[in-house]
């Protein structure tokens, strides 16, 4: 578990300078750079993601239940999912019409993901992995929004074409992670019982 927190810290905390202290990201970037905050970030993301994969895997082999999550839970985590891939993918689709409505996502994608593995899962390395993604994206969605209203973002209006190819796309990868990849990656084939 202390990897798995380790990794959270460093994950959660690179991306979390921005709802916290936005004058100290921009402080940061004034003293050494956009390209190398950009580098130290993806750095701190790396090592963040690698130990808390890791930590996530060592500690489910030896877990904790904290509560027995209802059958009906994993069938709606899967169909939760499907959203959460949609809106991941508006986050990389230009000229998009989700993404113009939502303005952030690929946040709001993890929102919906993480809610997901706290219905379908219960015990406590859940709790901690799932948990602190569902806090971290629900602050951080909260203060991006905020920010775009402070800032008068106006996106452009997306393109039905875009759209679609968005959502087919989103669809082909969750069809591909529910049916093969979860079960390969995760060792979890969400689909059985």
């Amino acid at each position: 578990m202390i990897l798995l927190i380790a990794g959270l810290i460093l994950f959660i905390g690179a991306h979390s300078i921005r709802i916290f202290s936005d004058a100290t990201r921009t402080k940061m970037i004034e003293k050494i750079g956009l390209n190398k905050w950009k580098g130290l970030v993806t750095l701190l993301s790396i090592a963040g993601f690698a130990l808390l994969v890791i930590g996530y895997q060592q500690a489910r082999m030896t877990p904790v239940p904290l509560w027995e999550p209802p059958v009906w839970g994993r069938y709606l985590a899967v169909l939760l999912n499907l959203f959460a891939f949609i809106l991941i993918t508006a986050a990389y689709v230009p000229g998009n019409s989700i993404k113009a409505r939502i303005g952030h996502p690929m946040v709001a994608s993890v929102k919906i993901w993480a809610l997901a593995h706290l219905l379908a899962n219960g015990n406590l390395v859940d709790l901690v992995l799932f948990g602190t993604f569902l806090i971290w994206a629900v602050l951080d969605f909260r203060v991006s929004r905020k920010r775009d209203r402070t800032e008068n973002v106006v996106r452009p209006a997306g393109v039905m074409s875009k759209t679609l190819i968005t959502v087919a796309i989103g669809v082909a990868l969750w069809a591909a992670f529910v049916l093969y990849l979860h079960a390969y990656l995760v060792g979890v084939q969400p689909l059985v019982m």
